[in-house]
C-alpha cells in the first residue's frame, strides 16, 4: 500500500535528532518579554497573588509585559502605577530568567526595587504579603520565580552575605 505522503527521513544519532526537535519545538512556542519588580523593605519581599488567567491563585513577583518601544524600566514603572497605584525606586538589576511554560517562553528581567511612597494598592492581584526569608516558601510561586525565590533567600537572610 502506497502512501501520497513521502516518507519522513531523519538521519543522525538519536541524541543529535532528539536536540533538533526539542530546538524545533521552542522556536514554535510564543515569545513574551517581562520585567518583575522584587520589592524590598528591610529584610522582606513583596509576593503578590494573580488574579486572574490560568495561574490564577499562584504568587509572582508584580510586573509584566515590555510594550514596543519601551524601556524596561519604564515598562516596570508603568506597569506597577497600572497593576497598584504605587511609583518605585529601582534599585539595581538582579537578573534574567528564561522559562518555558507549555504555552509560551518568558524571559523575566528581575529588578531589586523599593517603594518611593511605602503605599500600594492592589488593583488586579487577589493580595499580597511581606514575607522574609523564613516564610519565602509559605507561598505556591509561579514556576518562572522558583528559582529566583531560592536566591533571595539569602538576600533577606541577615546571617548570611547580601550577594544578589
Amino acid at each position: 500500500m502506497k502512501s501520497s505522503e513521502p516518507p519522513l527521513c531523519m538521519y543522525g544519532p538519536p541524541e543529535m535528532l532528539f536536540r533538533r526537535k526539542e530546538k524545533a519545538e521552542q522556536q514554535l512556542l510564543k515569545q513574551i518579554e517581562v520585567v518583575a519588580a522584587v520589592l524590598r523593605n528591610g529584610n522582606s519581599i513583596l509576593a503578590t497573588q494573580r488574579g486572574y488567567g490560568p495561574w490564577q491563585g499562584w504568587w509572582e513577583f508584580p510586573g509584566g509585559k515590555v510594550k514596543p518601544g519601551e524601556t524596561r524600566h519604564q515598562a516596570l514603572i508603568r506597569e506597577l502605577r497600572e497593576e497598584m497605584d504605587t511609583d518605585i525606586i529601582i534599585d539595581r538589576y538582579l537578573t534574567t530568567v528564561e522559562y518555558d511554560y507549555p504555552e509560551f517562553h518568558l524571559t523575566m528581567h528581575c529588578y531589586l526595587c523599593h517603594l518611593s511612597s511605602g503605599t500600594f494598592t492592589l488593583k488586579e492581584h487577589l493580595s499580597a504579603r511581606w514575607l522574609t526569608a523564613d516564610n519565602l516558601q509559605t507561598v505556591q510561586w509561579l514556576p518562572a520565580d522558583q528559582d529566583l525565590v531560592a536566591d533571595l533567600a539569602s538576600l533577606l537572610d541577615p546571617q548570611k552575605s547580601n550577594t544578589l
